[in-house]
């Protein structure tokens, strides 16, 4: 790239992009404005013109949406039916007359033929997409791409659905891509890992390669002998480096180093430019070595509300950009950094999209850097075949997207109609313009100024990933702590390679561990008398702990959360080896326990705010988890306890005692004093009754069997019992008549706060 130099631009300000691509946006603005003048006069297909009209209504997107997911959607025709009634009776005028006529008639369905209307309604709806997805079945694939080749266009076929539930179904849709990838009307097949692997573990990164590379090598080879090229493609940030090796590894083999096949990258992520650069870079190693060159296919994204969904889920940083000019930007990034001849010499590079003014860029760019042959343009079949005429007489064929779907599997192209139709109704797309871009001039100098202002932004540098978390790296300093007095903590993000080499080596710790051992020898209740003389001791210390503040346990608490944290991985490693946890059930179990760290924190601050007198705790709580969530549950029961001001006995089951030891650790090295939370393993049977039926013990808060809280009740009949039990009833709460209401909330809110069955019965 030149120097970059200044270019004015409207309330823009900062860097500028290169003279050179601010010349060639300049040229590209003046060609998209003739190919928008030129699609003026090019027929509107009816379904395009009927989808715009329900799109440019503001209630359109919300109603479309509604009537997919609830009538079009269920397989059981009586749930669509009730479905349509209800729809049928909001406002509909902005549909097209044959919907229109019926929803009307589903107003009346329940009386007249409510599936026969439904099935109508449905088979409208799929006229209308039906440019957009084209039907599988050999009857009805064969003369749909017939006519989409009559052009002289290449077809990229892609069998819909993102992921797969199971082994059979990755099987069966293997098959189909198999089938497609040996039709002589087909020359261009894109697939995805996840959807002909099966469900994976995120954290099992080089057994899943192994898997992808096993599974699809037989069909590339299939497509080798066929003619058929092969493109890669991804949904999601995690598969991003997954699909990357994947990719490699399959033309890494010798009998495929002659097999051209492609990948996507996708604008939206900034981790894109420095894989084009990754991949560059392998592809010239394997040019150099007499191999074949790649494809890259550059689109911008399609599932961004799936990111931002999966972001918030864990607390993770998003991993795309957070504005759709960012994105432009590094699209025209990507475009600038792979055609140059030096690169197409290895990596023949795919412009794929709908925006007239990044194809007029992209045309402008290959030409001025002499790389016409090695840039292919893409574009969505059916989705203004106007505008492709028109950019088809300058550019040369077009390689068009084509969805294909099974009608019976219709709800599999739900996902990706949705998508398309947010893009038409987004004010922030170019395609909620596309028809109106020659007759209405306010549209195409808003999309003029958008592409303007985006190339202004482009530079030579390779951003940085959003997500940076490295539990490797993770230490006193850096450790996550809430911003406020809440906020659940991330969890682990195993798309990112530091953390899952933190977690192999994990999991190699676990086969050998000690930990938690040596403290539970330190705690073993070996008699009555120890029993006892453990009860009076903590009673005492509970007493002290009580008359402390709400503030002064909360900042104790806050240290506990931070200590959790710091220890997430020993945490992992014994539940590893006592529980048989894997890393994607133990991560956010750990998670959880120290949210309920700061959470209680919140809420032992929260007690001193209480109007009237001071909340009433007890002196003594008795805590019994359960094995099977050893860290999350037992630490929210502690901490539940601590927070309210009681000083607590733990007894973590005896499966999972190596974990409850080293949560007692933890929270003694943050500052829980040991009189006031001990740890104990019991080794005589009378001494555990007598913990459970002593009359100094205020409270018991059990997890567990019904039928164990029915052999403690019977041990002591008026026992003040919070339990969440299994079997036929599922909660057993006790109150405590002499337990502060203010009080009581804290500990019911151990199991509300996990997402657990709560009530006060």
């Amino acid at each position: 790239m030149s120097t970059t130099v200044d270019h004015p631009l409207p309330d823009d300000t900062g860097r500028r992009c290169p003279e050179e691509l601010w010349d060639l946006g300049g040229k590209a603005t003046a060609r998209a404005r003739r190919w928008a003048d030129e699609s003026a006069s090019q027929p509107v297909p009816r379904s395009a013109r009927l989808l715009a009209r329900i799109l440019s209504d503001p209630e359109g997107l919300g109603f479309t949406t509604r009537f997919v997911d609830n009538v079009v959607r269920p397989a059981d025709l009586d749930v669509a039916s009730r479905a349509l009634a209800r729809l049928s009776a909001e406002r509909t005028d902005f549909l097209p007359r044959s919907l229109g006529a019926a929803m009307g008639l589903g107003s009346r369905a329940a009386r007249l033929a409510p599936h026969a209307v439904t099935t109508m309604a449905c088979r409208v709806f799929r006229e209308i997409v039906g440019d957009l997805v084209v039907d599988a079945t050999d009857r009805s694939l064969a003369p749909a791409l017939a006519r989409l080749r009559a052009g002289g266009d290449r077809l990229n076929v892609n069998l819909l659905g993102e992921a797969v539930l199971g082994d059979k179904e990755a099987s069966r849709r293997l098959a189909e891509v198999s089938r497609l990838v040996t039709r002589e009307d087909v020359d261009y097949v894109s697939v995805k890992v996840s959807a002909v692997t099966g469900p994976h573990n995120p954290w099992g990164f080089d057994e899943v390669v192994a898997h992808g590379v096993e599974v699809l090598s037989p069909l590339y080879r299939l497509a080798r002998d066929h003619g058929t090229f092969i493109n890669l493609d991804m949904e999601d940030y995690k598969d991003l480096d997954l699909t990357i090796a994947v990719f490699t590894a399959i033309l890494d083999q010798e009998d495929l180093a002659a097999y051209e096949a492609g990948i996507v990258l996708q604008a939206y992520l900034p981790d894109s430019p420095a894989a084009m650069e990754r991949l560059q870079a392998w592809a010239a190693a394997r040019a150099d070595a007499g191999g074949a060159r790649i494809k890259v296919r550059v689109v911008k994204g399609a599932n961004l509300s799936m990111e931002r969904v999966d972001a918030a889920l864990h607390g993770w940083e998003p991993a795309t950009w957070p504005t759709k000019r960012a994105t432009d930007t590094n699209y025209k990034r990507l475009l600038a950094l792979a055609m140059t001849p030096e690169r197409t010499r290895a990596v023949r590079l795919g412009v794929a999209g709908q925006n007239l003014f990044d194809i007029a860029f992209a045309h402008e760019l290959r030409m001025a850097r002499g790389v016409v042959d090695d840039v292919e343009f893409e574009m969505l079949a059916g989705m203004a075949p106007g505008l492709q005429e028109v950019v088809r007489r300058d550019i040369g064929h077009l390689l068009l997207y084509v969805p294909v779907v099974n009608p019976k599997e219709f709800d599999v192209a739900i996902a990706y109609l949705i998508r398309r139709l947010e893009e038409n109704a987004s004010s922030e797309n170019f395609m909620s313009g596309i028809f109106d871009l020659a007759t209405d001039e306010s549209i195409f100098k808003r999309e003029e100024d958008r592409f303007m202002r985006a190339l202004n932004s482009v530079t030579d540098e390779v951003p940085a990933p959003k997500r940076t978390q490295n539990r490797l790296t993770e230490n006193e300093d850096n450790v996550f702590v809430p911003a406020g007095r809440f906020e659940n903590t991330p969890d682990t993000d195993p798309s990112l390679a530091g953390n899952r080499a933190w977690g192999r080596a994990i999991l190699e710790r676990s086969k050998s561990t000690q930990l938690g051992i040596d403290i539970l020898k330190e705690n073993e209740l070996t008699s009555v008398a120890e029993a006892e003389a453990l009860i009076e001791e903590t009673e005492q210390a509970g007493k002290a702990w009580g008359r402390l503040s709400g503030a002064e346990r909360a900042k104790i608490l806050r240290h506990v959360g931070k200590g959790i944290a710091l220890h997430r991985a020993d945490l992992l490693e014994v539940m590893a080896a006592e529980a048989g946890k894997t890393l994607e059930q133990g991560d956010t179990e750990v998670s959880e326990a120290i949210d309920f760290a700061y959470y209680y924190a919140m809420l032992a601050e929260d007690l001193e705010k209480i109007d009237g007198a001071k909340p009433k705790s007890v002196d003594l709580t008795l805590v019994v988890p359960p094995w099977n969530f050893p860290t999350a549950i037992p630490a929210g029961g502690v901490l539940a306890g601590l927070a309210a001001g009681s000083a607590v006995i733990f007894k973590p089951a005896t499966i999972t005692a190596r974990t409850g030891a080293l949560i007692a650790e933890i929270m003694w090295e943050a500052g829980v004093p040991k009189e006031v939370l001990k740890l104990v393993k019991v080794v005589d049977r009378a001494a555990g009754k007598l913990l459970i039926s002593h009359p100094e013990v205020d409270r018991l808060i059990l997890t567990g069997g019904y039928e164990t809280a029915e052999l403690f009740r019977s041990w002591r009949d008026d026992l003040p019992l919070f339990g969440e039990t299994s079997g036929k009833n599922s909660i057993i709460v006790t109150p405590n008549a002499d337990i502060d209401l203010a009080v009581k909330d804290v500990v019911y809110s151990a199991f509300g706060h996990a997402g657990q069955k709560c009530s006060a019965g």
